[in-house]
């Protein structure tokens, strides 16, 4: 006879983790197949001739090496899976029936809505609808929010898949529709009101929606571990303010867990965050950005709760299309270490601006410890990429930023060793915002300006080399920074290094039209009058990258190959650039993978032989 623990056992043993390139799962011997569709029923036993009716049902059932197949439809429901697979060999898997959609939604539908006046519509809701968690009076708020002088609520309303935007009074709704119509909620004791603007159309004749639940996928408790989630439209959820202080919760989050893997979906349309990599809740959350040490505070009692490489993070997100949040695209605060964020096409980040905040980003890491972030693009964001606290053995390589607003990104009191490599940031206003130290730029192309901090008071940590424990604490000079061969395109400017407090290593850079170089740099290449042109060219589904590139930037100047041994030790954690996994860091490709000339690489991202108007196709990630 098999039992539950004999199948538990043989699966942990024989499952392996599918492949990217398909939807279909490998399901172990022993391990179980559940099927859900519309048209199930619950008190099935979700074989596929007798499927299940909901997600949760399934999840409820599933045990390790199990694998959860969903059919099409949209299905309106909150899935907390109870437990987590046992290794990465034996996950428990949700995924999207191949080739079918399959969209799981915070949102349900709204029927019932009364002309006010003029294109002002009107509906008045029972709370008991809403269960013990009311969108309509869920104030955004928590630490270092900002909400410009009005309230927000986690609520939205939805007309034909496309939010609207919450007025700050039911007065505003009277105007004339903006290019975005307004909605306005108030909540008494018996039920919530809502006012919505619906220019020209019936919304009863329409798909309109409103948010009911703020999570679409997050388990209710810390330590549910070895998830997949593949192949899903994971939307419209009331996600809470997601601060590093706090509980992190996203349309889909892992909750302070171990080895998730978020694959091929499509994440959008969160009040705050998409995807949640962070931490747990305790009663201390949203009490610590008035204080001194506060997150220091956070840190020491995530180790007592066992942040450590053996229990936390491990996570991959890959290949999903992750749009319209209002805070972050990705957000984890201590829990994405040791973590893969890679192929993922993050965009219309944080884009509407009605609050503001120190935690808005396409991606926003706090403690990015061995994390690599790689082959993203992420564009129309406020800000592209956020590296805050601790990113130490952080490699961020191979990424497109375009058309962010902000920047392009901004590494914030880390002491390193962290490497940038052969990244594009294309975006005009400011490449990056540097408040740290110990880090390596190689072969990217900048076309904004380097912003830097001379020195920031704050004391904050440095890790042991590939571990979450804390080896000391340091202020934050500026300087211990190295360029080599990058391309600074255009109104770049390193001048500011010139009076850095720790000594700078530099070499191989080209300086083009407006860009200025580091006097500490000896001999930079520098061609004022050439103009790069760099710019996107959006061609059908494939974007190219169109500029102007002189193969004679080669023999001018001699180039180091740039690995381990020429870079030396980041001074404050005296400790070697290396891979995330600890082995050698080698820049031997370019962004596209080919081989660069190690004798004596092209500068920038990519390895040119030809001068000229070079086309390079830059694929979009994710789905």
């Amino acid at each position: 006879m098999v039992t539950r623990r004999s199948f538990l056992a043989a699966a942990s043993a024989a499952c392996v983790l599918p492949r990217l390139d398909t939807l279909a799962a490998v399901i172990p011997s022993g391990g179980r197949a559940f099927h859900v569709s519309l048209q199930g029923d619950d008190k099935n036993d979700g074989s596929p001739a007798r499927m299940l009716r909901t997600i949760s049902a399934a999840a409820d059932r599933a045990y390790p090496g199990d694998v959860i197949t969903v059919h099409a439809g949209t299905y309106r429901e909150r899935v907390a899976p109870p437990r987590g697979g046992s290794s990465a060999k034996a996950p428990i898997v949700y995924q999207a029936a191949p080739g079918e959609k399959v969209v799981i939604t915070g949102a349900e539908l709204q029927k019932g809505w009364v002309r006010d006046k003029g294109d002002v519509w009107v509906v008045r809701i029972p709370n008991a609808r809403f269960g013990n968690f009311n969108p309509y009076s869920d104030l955004i708020h928590g630490d270092w929010f900002d909400p410009k002088g009005r309230q927000h609520h986690t609520g939205a309303v939805y007309l034909n898949g496309d939010w609207l935007i919450e007025a700050a009074n039911l007065e505003d709704l009277y105007a004339a529709p903006g290019t975005v119509p307004l909605w306005f909620g108030r909540v008494d004791e018996v039920a919530t009101t809502l006012w919505a603007q619906f220019p020209g159309v019936d919304p009863n004749a329409q798909q309109v929606e409103i948010n009911v639940r703020q999570t679409v996928f997050y388990p209710a408790t810390p330590g549910i571990n070895f998830i997949t989630v593949r192949g899903f439209h994971l939307q419209q959820a009331a996600t809470p303010w997601a601060p590093p202080t706090a509980e992190q919760i996203g349309i889909i989050g892992t909750h302070w867990s171990k080895g998730w893997v978020i694959e091929n979906n499509r994440v959008c349309y969160a009040t705050c965050s998409g995807i949640a990599l962070g931490k747990y809740g305790d009663q201390y959350d949203n009490t610590s950005a008035n204080t001194a040490d506060g997150y220091v505070q956070t840190i020491k009692r995530a180790a007592a709760r066992g942040w450590s490489k053996e229990n936390i993070g491990h996570h991959i997100v890959r290949q999903n299309v992750i749009s319209h949040c209002e805070q972050a695209g990705v957000v984890g605060s201590l829990g994405a270490v040791f973590s893969t964020i890679t192929k993922n096409d993050i965009h219309d980040i944080h884009v509407r601006q009605l609050f503001a905040g120190w935690e808005m980003a396409g991606i926003k890491i706090h403690a990015a410890i061995d994390t690599e972030i790689s082959h993203n693009r992420v564009h129309h964001c406020s800000r592209g990429l956020w590296l805050d606290w601790m990113a130490q053995g952080t490699y961020v390589h191979g990424n497109l930023f375009h058309d962010n607003t902000g920047d392009d990104g901004l590494v914030e009191v880390d002491h390193g060793p962290f490497t940038f490599a052969n990244n594009i940031f294309l975006s005009k206003a400011t490449s990056q915002i540097i408040v740290s130290q110990g880090g390596v730029y190689a072969h990217n192309l900048f076309c904004g300006d380097i912003s830097v901090k001379q020195y920031d008071a704050r004391m904050t940590p440095y890790m042991e080399p590939h571990s979450c424990r804390i080896a000391g604490y340091h202020d934050n000079p500026s300087g211990d920074m190295r360029f080599y061969n990058n391309i600074f395109a255009t109104g770049s400017d390193l001048s500011a290094y010139d009076v850095s407090r720790l000594p700078m290593h530099l070499g191989g850079n080209v300086f083009l039209k407006g860009s200025t170089p580091c006097v500490k740099e000896m001999n930079p290449l520098i061609k004022r009058d050439f103009d790069l042109a760099p710019h996107l060219l959006e061609r059908g589904d494939v974007p190219t990258i169109s500029f102007n590139a002189d193969v004679a930037w080669v023999p001018a100047r001699r180039r180091p190959p740039v690995e381990t041994g020429m870079l030396g030790k980041a001074v404050i954690p005296k400790l070697p650039f290396e891979s995330p996994n600890g082995g050698m860091l080698k820049i031997d490709t370019d962004y596209a993978g080919k081989k660069r000339d190690m004798t004596n690489p092209f500068p920038g991202p990519f390895e040119i032989k030809k001068s000229g108007v070079t086309l390079i196709p830059v694929p979009p990630a994710g789905l």
